[in-house]
């Protein structure tokens, strides 16, 4: 099978290394699996030249364990896939994919994360000094600090992976700054879009909080909808997260106002499954939907015991009966993407 330009650079962008000094390429044997994986997810056939898989779902399995010899390489398999696959198996493909690079990286941020120094973090102590031991006050400074540092780390990497695939399920595109065509008060200068189809232009979120945040990144969002219309564009606003609150309230308001939609809760779900077609709807409801709604629905109000060691060569997590443990190194870290201030931030993390 010949491939289009555009499945030919789906490809290459789900193999190639990822963009920042903890980038990960996939290799074929991983490619194969992901192939095998979409396969059975969308009811085709086995594709010819892959080992069988186990039967467990993908996050049943440790990233790092999806694998799958053949006898195929991935592109091989990759184009026998799309020979007797639906509509936008190759978008299936490409959000998969990314998911599993996206894990594959956070594994290893958990691998090479610096324990911060005293020297960063001890002026904190003062508003707890006393209150335990210098020794026992220092090492909780620390391990706090180490949390916070992975929080906004997860927060980041879970926006960059969902924002692209949920824009790509719904057949549009991310817009940078730069190039896009929504300008501020429809001639300034360009705004990000979260995603751009046809005359709709999307700002995506996962929550909308009363907690407190900048105002001018507060301003920025109450003034999207309007720069949208100036430039001749439908503002959508869609938030999963349907707790209301008067700042969700204040937005929704605004994308209203100027001729736009609002999709909040139960009704962005559903949004977006119809504007995904069912291939891609699919993947949402299996990949994104699903586990979000199983941790809603299974946290627990009373927290269990929770017990952290932090250690140079591993990180021990214990949670109520269950442990995980995460190998570390001391070998220097590959260079680390650049964080902004505001990552904690990122859809879809915590606001």
């Amino acid at each position: 099978m010949e491939l289009s330009k555009a499945q030919s650079t789906i490809f290459e962008k789900a193999r190639a290394r990822g963009a920042g000094g903890q980038g990960i390429a996939l290799t074929d044997d991983v490619l194969r699996a992901l192939v095998a994986l979409v396969a059975r997810d969308l009811g085709l056939p086995a594709v010819a030249g892959i080992d069988p898989l186990d039967d467990r779902e993908y996050y049943a399995m440790p990233p790092a364990e999806l694998k799958a010899n053949g006898a195929v390489s991935g592109l091989s398999a990759y184009c026998s896939l799309l020979q007797v696959g639906p509509v936008d198996t190759d978008t299936y493909f490409s959000s998969l994919a990314a998911l599993h690079r996206a894990r594959l990286k956070f594994a290893n941020i958990m691998r090479f994360q610096e324990t911060p120094s005293l020297e960063q973090v001890g002026p904190r102590g003062l508003l707890q000094y006393g209150e335990l031991s210098p020794e026992a006050l220092g090492s909780l400074l620390i391990v706090r600090k180490w949390l916070y540092d992975i929080d906004n780390r997860s927060a980041q990497e879970t926006g960059y992976l969902v924002e692209p695939i949920i824009a790509g399920a719904v057949g549009g595109m991310h817009m940078p700054a730069k190039s896009s065509p929504i300008k501020r008060e429809g001639v300034g200068s360009g705004r990000q879009v979260d995603c751009l189809k046809g005359n709709n232009a999307y700002e995506i979120k996962m929550r909308v909080t009363i907690a407190a945040s900048g105002q001018g990144r507060w301003g920025e969002e109450l003034s999207f909808p309007a720069d949208c219309a100036a430039s001749g564009y439908t503002p959508v606003l869609v938030v999963f997260d349907g707790t209301a609150n008067p700042k969700l309230s204040k937005l929704c308001n605004a994308f209203q106002q100027h001729g736009g939609q609002a999709h909040i809760g139960e009704d962005a779900w559903r949004h977006l499954q119809s504007e995904s077609g069912p291939t891609m709807g699919a993947f949402i409801k299996k990949y994104i939907q699903a586990p979000l709604d199983d941790l809603l629905v299974k946290t627990p109000t009373e927290l269990p015991a929770f017990h952290l060691q932090l250690q140079r060569s591993s990180i021990k997590i214990r949670v109520g009966a269950e442990e995980v443990r995460f190998d570390r190194t001391e070998a220097a870290p590959p260079t680390a993407d650049a964080m902004p201030d505001d990552a904690d931030t990122a859809l879809p993390g915590p606001d």
